[in-house]
């Protein structure tokens, strides 16, 4: 039997046909040998790049910002990563100075340090091999983590025209994302605190040479505590006069813990908007706490606000030009000045105005007791100071002023219906006061005009004049806010005479002695004394102390305290 062959094929040349995957591993092994190649060519670019790139990046780095803000600049170290995508990160710049006290010579002359302008702990950024070979980094973004900005007191000095830096690299930034940003303005004053902003998170974007900036950033404030974002333009940069650099923007001010402030209450918010420069920034806004309080009463309040300000970058110090607000039913406005201290901490000083407003709501704010202890119209005219310290606001606060209620009525009844009654006697209708005493009807509305001047949470009144018909009452005395001391003492005047404000035996009884008790013109005058603590207010004959000042009357107050701690129980 015939044996089968089985030989290659072979063509008409008797040579034997290729297998086609034999062509295609062939093809594929010389596509990996170049792509293995290219990869080779493309490590030792990189590895190239990793020597040199970073000192040539580092020289543009320093270049470009010598260039834009006419400033020696150091750098401290500058990497470049591979591995990333060719991410570059700089340590320790500092941009030295610009015109001014920021410059050596002025700064020695002065007796003062030269910190940097601009001082960066870490930056980063991202370039593309593309851009190297070009010489040009278009940075999208660049990313800045610990920076600090001084900006200079007006200097009448000049530009430091330093001869051009050279640089292999181009180098622009289209946005700019920074973290842990302070600002700090410095005063010219001696012995002033600089005004120091201290940035959480700063967005820029639009960055450019002769152009505003956007801006967005995030603010933790302080004292009192609360969250600010504001948002706007910045620039273009004064390098001659950096804080005659522009600035606008609009701001939300929230979640504001006012309970930050020793002896205040309540949550505030606030929105606005200013422009300026940074040297003097203009400011228009609003706030609204719907539950204020001082700690001395605990009772919340509305209360809203209309303002127009101005933070001068000179001294750091801030001009209210004026607040007008509304507290319950009551308007008033407030301007003065807010001193910048150290630490947070101010010191305040304003005039107030309220021409047309309510007592009970001043009462309500200020005051333990409640009800409040009277309602009527009140225009005041005052100097508010609050003093820097660490001490409640209610107990460092200082006012002095006068001021008018009108229309005056007691919300305690029985106070009330001793006014009536005192009224009728003193109009010589003893029938009619004997009714008015017990009905617990107003009857009388009274007026009163009172000086005084508020300190350690107690109010010190020189003068009241309280007048109601057919008498004036004319007082001095201490009030504390917590209620807990109510003391006055003066001269009650009425129209008619002793006889006249009684009835019966006792009109006959008085009538000789009518001529004793006439004075300067009053048909009666005597001593009299209200005192009382919570509310609980007393009328009386005062047997002594009625030419006492109100320092003498709360000198006895004290005494009278000490004597009862001290005795035993």
């Amino acid at each position: 039997m015939a044996q089968t062959s089985h030989s290659s094929p072979a063509n008409e040349a008797g040579q034997p046909h290729r297998r086609p995957h034999q062509g295609r591993n062939r093809w594929l092994l010389a596509i990996a040998v170049v792509v293995s190649v290219f990869v080779l060519a493309l490590a030792i670019t990189a590895e190239y790049l990793a020597r040199h790139a970073g000192p040539i990046l580092r020289s543009s780095v320093v270049a470009t910002l010598t260039a834009r803000f006419h400033s020696p600049v150091e750098l401290d170290s500058l990497d470049v990563s591979v591995a990333r995508g060719l991410q570059v990160r700089g340590r320790g710049l500092r941009i030295l100075y610009l015109a001014g006290p920021t410059q050596p010579g002025m700064a020695q002359k002065q007796g003062l340090p030269a910190p940097p302008m601009v001082s960066v702990d870490d930056f980063t950024f991202r370039t593309t091999l593309h851009d190297l070979l070009h010489l040009r980094a278009n940075l999208a973004r660049v990313d800045i983590d610990g920076m600090e900005l001084h900006i200079p007191p007006h200097s009448g000095g000049h530009i430091l025209h330093l001869p051009p830096p050279k640089t292999r690299i181009t180098l622009t930034a289209a946005k700019i994302y920074c973290k842990n940003v302070t600002l700090v303005i410095d005063t010219t004053k001696p012995g002033k605190i600089p005004l120091q902003f201290d940035i959480q998170n700063l967005e820029l974007t639009d960055v450019g040479v002769s152009q505003p900036m956007l801006y967005v950033a995030d603010v933790i404030n302080p004292k009192p505590l609360g969250d600010v974002h504001a948002s706007g333009h910045f620039g273009p940069w004064r390098g001659d006069d950096p804080r005659a650099t522009p600035l606008d923007g609009q701001y939300t001010f929230e979640h504001v813990d006012l309970s930050s402030i020793k002896g205040l209450g309540g949550t505030l918010s606030s929105t606005g908007q200013f422009e300026g420069h940074l040297g003097h920034i203009n400011i228009d806004g609003t706030t609204s706490t719907p539950n204020f309080s001082l700690d001395v009463s605990g009772h919340p309040v509305p209360l809203e606000t209309k303002f127009h300000a101005f933070v001068d970058g000179t001294t750091g110090d801030t001009t209210l030009a004026p607040v007008e607000a509304t507290l319950l039913r009551s308007q008033f406005t407030a301007q003065g000045i807010i001193t910048n201290l150290r630490d947070h901490d101010h010191d305040i000083a304003l005039t107030v105005d309220m021409p047309h407003g309510r007592i009970e709501d001043l009462l309500k704010l200020g005051m333990k007791t409640d009800p409040p202890v009277m309602r009527g119209a009140v225009a005041l005219h005052a100097k508010l100071h609050i003093p820097p310290g660490s001490v409640h606001v209610t107990q460092k606060m200082q006012l002095s002023g006068n001021f008018r209620i009108q229309n005056v009525e007691f919300t305690s009844a029985r106070l009330q219906d001793q006014v009536d009654s005192l009224s009728l006697r003193a109009q010589g209708k003893p029938e009619e006061a004997k009714t008015a005493a017990s009905d617990h009807q107003p009857r009388v509305a009274s007026e009163m005009t009172v000086t005084f001047s508020l300190a350690n949470a107690t109010m010190l009144i020189p003068s009241l004049a309280y007048q109601i018909p057919g008498a004036k009452v004319n007082l001095d005395g201490v009030y504390s806010l917590d209620g807990s001391a109510f003391e006055f003492r003066g001269q009650v005047r009425t129209a008619a005479t002793a006889s006249q404000m009684v009835t019966g035996w006792k009109s006959v009884l008085l009538t000789p002695f009518d001529a004793l008790f006439k004075k300067n013109g009053a048909g009666l005058q005597l001593p009299i004394s209200i005192s009382g603590t919570n509310g609980d207010v007393k009328f009386g004959l005062a047997m002594h102390g009625v030419e006492e000042t109100p320092e003498q009357i709360e000198s006895d107050i004290k005494a009278q305290r000490q004597a009862q701690t001290a005795s035993p129980r």
